[in-house]
């Protein structure tokens, strides 16, 4: 996969978290994704990035175009500083929240977008990477 161009934002405010979801709609649009594969990927960078804010105590957001075998796309990774998440496949459970929410953030991301991976060590942090792939 090669990187095409990057930026970074931060995230730490629920102002940002709105910058965030704004840039990636943006970075979307230039690229010509069709609506749906759009939405589906917006919907999950503001799940992210809120979570970031929420769960992570902020971080950042960094937006890569990345090309693979000549299929353009976008790239996430938001990262914390956070208290980490100490049971991932629990939290990628529909239904499980410790914000008391109805517990779809994690498992929908990972839902709506064409890859999605997820690394984080208790007292450390948390980084969440997906990927949209534009359609063909």
């Amino acid at each position: 996969m090669v990187k095409l161009s990057e930026v970074v934002l931060d995230i730490r405010s629920g102002d940002q978290v709105n910058l965030a979801r704004k840039t990636v709609q943006e970075w979307a649009v230039r690229m010509a994704f069709g609506t749906l594969e759009r939405t589906k990927f917006v919907t999950a960078a503001s799940e992210l990035a809120r979570n970031t804010l929420v769960h992570g105590q902020g971080g950042t957001l960094t937006i890569a175009e990345v090309n693979q075998g000549g299929r353009p796309g976008i790239k996430l990774v938001f990262e914390d500083s956070g208290p980490g998440i100490p049971d991932i496949e629990r939290a990628l459970e529909d239904g499980f929240s410790t914000a008391k929410s109805m517990g779809l953030g994690l498992g929908g991301a990972r839902r709506l977008v064409n890859e999605f991976e997820i690394t984080s060590i208790v007292g450390q942090g948390t980084r969440v990477s997906i990927i949209q792939w534009k359609r063909r």
